[in-house]
Order: C-alpha cells, then structure tokens, then sequence
C-alpha cells in the first residue's frame, strides 16, 4: 500500500482537507478542523499516524511490531504505524477509526452540517 492509496482512500470520507502545516513532507488530513491521520511522504518506509481507541491501541502494539505510539503525540490515543506488511484492511480499519473517533468530538452543528453535505 501506498501513500496514494492511503490519500484516496481518505477522501472519500466526508469533509476530508489536505494540507502541510507543519512542514512539506507531513501531510496532515482533517474532518473539519481536527486531524485523523498523519502521514511522513518523505520516510520510508511509509508511516502514519492515527488516533485510536486506547483498548484496542494496547492490543494492536501487542500484536504488530509496525504499531508504536505516535512521536510527539498522546500515546494514549495516537499511534504510529509502519504500513509495510500490515494486512490493507487493517490499515482502512485504523484510518476509519481515527475518523469517527474525531468526528464524534466536533460541535453538534459540525457533525450536522457535515452529514448533510
């Protein structure tokens, strides 16, 4: 899988932006406001970073050496991880879990406008 195939597949989603607020080799996604996921285009091999159930975060870091805590994040909730050799569903899996997880904590009226779109 490739950083392409992770771009796509996120737009898909409702109200999904794009942007580099950090630097120009971090793309950063957004559901309104809020980051769901983080990806290094430069690092090889491929990394990202979403926000996941911390339950199921101390399960996958158990299970998938690729999975760590996300760098300079809450690793709590956020994780990184190394896409190489990881099953396609569960990378779709983790990127649909960070969205809903930041699109359950936008205002009322965001939500509405978004599933109205």
């Amino acid at each position: 899988m490739d950083a392409n195939e992770i771009l796509d597949y996120c737009l898909t989603k409702k109200a999904v932006t794009e942007s580099f607020p950090f630097d120009n080799e971090t793309l950063v996604l957004k559901v309104d406001t809020k980051m769901f996921l983080l990806m290094a285009l430069e690092k090889q091999p491929l990394s990202i970073n979403v926000k996941t159930d911390p339950e199921w975060s101390a399960e996958l870091r158990e299970q998938h050496p690729q999975i760590t805590g996300a760098y300079h994040m809450n690793k709590i909730h956020w994780n990184s991880v190394i896409v190489d050799g990881l099953k396609r569903d569960l990378i779709f899996a983790l990127i649909d879990q960070s969205y809903e997880l930041v699109f359950k904590y936008l205002t009322k009226k965001a939500q509405q406008l978004i599933n109205n779109s």
